[in-house]
């Protein structure tokens, strides 16, 4: 069961303590404030826990794993303790803009849709934005998805009135756990349509980019071969193909 116009918001926390803070108070500022907030902690050995802690907003939830799970269980933790109709991922390192909320779920009840993502700008460590912007298409569906991982975690949100909730919790030890939980989710036949607004910032630093091209290609072989079940060669052609699209995102 869910209350209904809430959103759940789930952000998993690993090590995040230069940008916790920053990701917590852009939820706070939010003008849509029937939300819950669900910090789920993947067993963090800097000041992460210190800081989630910190807050007293009741609406603020703490979870903590027992084991490092990764970004999946972590998330799946939140996932079971979610109260809302909507459920909003949130990843510690970007942040969201004050409307982000509000608006997004006005373009959700006005289209009834039942899962939504926005447009998003690349920002550095520090939230310095950089005017790069990866635009929503109108709407992505299971072909779409499979060419092009556009639609950003921090951006998604769905509706449990619409979808199983069975079907948001992610794919554990799968290095493409967001975009695997996207196309589970679309290979029943729904659709997710786009907010072509800016109202996330994705915010990149070497560990979680630079450093980690390579381990995002093989991570993309080991979604379509493993997960999709595709043959050796069509899963080749998707891999260059998404990967040809990450790159033009980028640029």
């Amino acid at each position: 069961m869910y209350i209904e116009g809430k959103v759940s918001i789930i952000v998993p926390v690993y090590n995040a303590e230069n940008f916790l803070n920053r990701t917590v108070d852009s939820i706070l500022a939010q003008t849509y404030e029937n939300w819950e907030l669900l910090l789920a902690d993947d067993c963090s050995t800097d000041r992460s826990r210190d800081i989630m802690s910190s807050y007293t907003d009741e609406r603020i939830h703490c979870f903590y794993c027992e084991k490092n799970s990764g970004p999946a269980g972590a998330r799946n933790i939140a996932l079971h303790h979610a109260t809302g109709q909507y459920i909003a991922f949130l990843d510690a390192d970007d942040f969201w803009l004050p409307q982000k909320l509000e608006k997004q779920i006005a373009f959700m009840k006005k289209g009834s849709y039942p899962f939504s993502f926005t447009s998003y700008e690349f920002a550095d460590a520090n939230a310095v934005r950089s005017g790069t912007v990866a635009h929503a298409p109108e709407r992505v569906g299971y072909k779409e998805i499979l060419k092009s991982s556009t639609i950003a975690p921090s951006t998604a949100v769905l509706d449990r009135s619409q979808i199983d909730t069975e079907l948001i919790y992610m794919p554990e030890n799968v290095r493409l756990e967001d975009a695997a939980t996207w196309m589970q989710i679309m290979k029943t036949g729904i659709t997710a349509y786009g907010l072509d607004e800016i109202l996330t910032i994705y915010c990149r630093h070497k560990g979680a980019y630079s450093g980690n091209k390579l381990d995002a290609v093989w991570g993309k072989w080991k979604l379509y071969r493993n997960v999709e079940k595709f043959s050796f060669f069509k899963a080749a052609y998707y891999v260059c193909v998404n990967t040809w699209a990450a790159i033009v995102r980028r640029l």
